[in-house]
């Protein structure tokens, strides 16, 4: 067995249908009398639900979180949460509303107690980015990860199944790149196989029922154990070139990853066999290539399997490229310049891997 460093995260989660009442116990918990809760315009009635259940130690609502957390969202949200005098965050929603807090705890220290409505899984990580000047910078800081998470199936019901489906796929990226990420264990591994064949068959239920129970529970589960992996290891050339295609070309954030996985997958196939083969085992053995699989999941779920419908330009892949090599993460392979265009044009065209 290889050597291997597991550290793991001072995290509290509950997970479970209704866990959202226990929300202001928890809050209190953490020393909150004065939240702050954010949310994106469109779920503004979550947040004052969970204004509503906080009661008194809710100081008011930042509403216009929005996606890759440009750097006037953030400054807009610290002015309000210091004229409130806010001593916490209460992040509820998805990737977009979790990064704004965390840009937020990372100027101030302030805790925060995120209730995920996707399954983006930003919420388990110390992960954060900002967007300026067209440049999305990211890093990794203690002072960003939630001090607390409810995870509540019941308000993921809500979710379209287009997102739902996405944001899912989002989230078993987390989990595929974990498999053969330069400091991977084998605590990660586990977490990322059971967190992909859990997505996985959540998605398969949610698209055929968007009410189903056991779906929503499934997908919300897989989504947690897919953010704990991202939140313990290193990300790769996946990762590297969706930030890229989102903070410099605006391109939407999940839909973005579930286009670029199965073809990040392949061009890393050669050096990762071992993740392959779990990601295949995972997926129920297909008979196709881990790639392939991912694709055809995808695509069976009716998910955007093509750059180009996501807006990207053509005349835009070869600056894409540029900026992915200027600050490249470590990859399993090496990360060049042919092999990486011809990776982005299959992406952009939509061709199975």
């Amino acid at each position: 067995m290889k050597h291997f460093v597991y550290t793991s995260q001072p995290q509290r989660v509950l997970f479970g249908p209704g866990s959202i009442q226990n929300l202001n116990e928890e809050a209190q918990g953490l020393g909150i009398t004065r939240a702050l809760v954010l949310s994106t315009g469109p779920q503004r009635d979550q947040a004052e639900f969970a204004a509503d259940l906080l009661g008194a130690n809710a100081a008011g609502i930042f509403d216009a979180a929005r996606m890759h957390v440009p750097v006037e969202t953030v400054r807009a949200a610290l002015a309000q949460g210091h004229e409130m005098k806010a001593d916490g965050l209460v992040s509820i929603g998805g990737g977009s509303t979790v990064g704004l807090a965390k840009a937020i705890a990372l100027e101030t220290g302030l805790p925060i107690l995120a209730i995920p409505t996707t399954y983006a899984g930003s919420e388990m990580t110390s992960i954060y980015g900002m967007t300026d000047g067209g440049l999305k910078q990211t890093g990794r800081d203690p002072r960003v990860l939630p001090r607390t998470v409810i995870y509540d199936p019941d308000l993921t019901h809500a979710l379209p199944v287009s997102v739902s489906i996405t944001s899912g796929l989002n989230a078993i990226a987390h989990a595929a790149e974990g498999l053969y990420a330069q400091d991977a264990n084998p605590i990660m591994s586990l977490m990322a196989q059971e967190g992909i064949g859990a997505v996985a068959r959540g998605l398969s239920s949610i698209r055929a029922d968007a009410n189903d129970r056991e779906g929503r529970d499934q997908a919300l589960y897989g989504a947690w154990l897919c953010g704990t992996v991202l939140g313990n290891v290193g990300m790769a050339l996946h990762h590297k070139l969706c930030h890229t295609l989102g903070g410099s070309f605006n391109l939407p954030h999940a839909e973005t990853h579930t286009v670029v996985l199965p073809h990040a997958m392949a061009y890393n196939a050669p050096e990762a066999k071992e993740a392959m083969a779990a990601i295949q085992k995972a997926l129920g053995n297909t008979g196709a290539s881990a790639a392939a699989s991912l694709f055809d999941l995808a695509a069976g779920l009716g998910a955007p399997t093509t750059l180009k419908e996501l807006g990207m330009r053509e005349e835009d892949l070869d600056r894409a490229v540029d900026i992915a090599l200027a600050n490249p993460y470590w990859n399993p392979r090496p990360i060049e310049r042919r092999p990486l265009r011809q990776l982005l044009q299959n992406a952009y065209e939509g061709r199975r891997p």
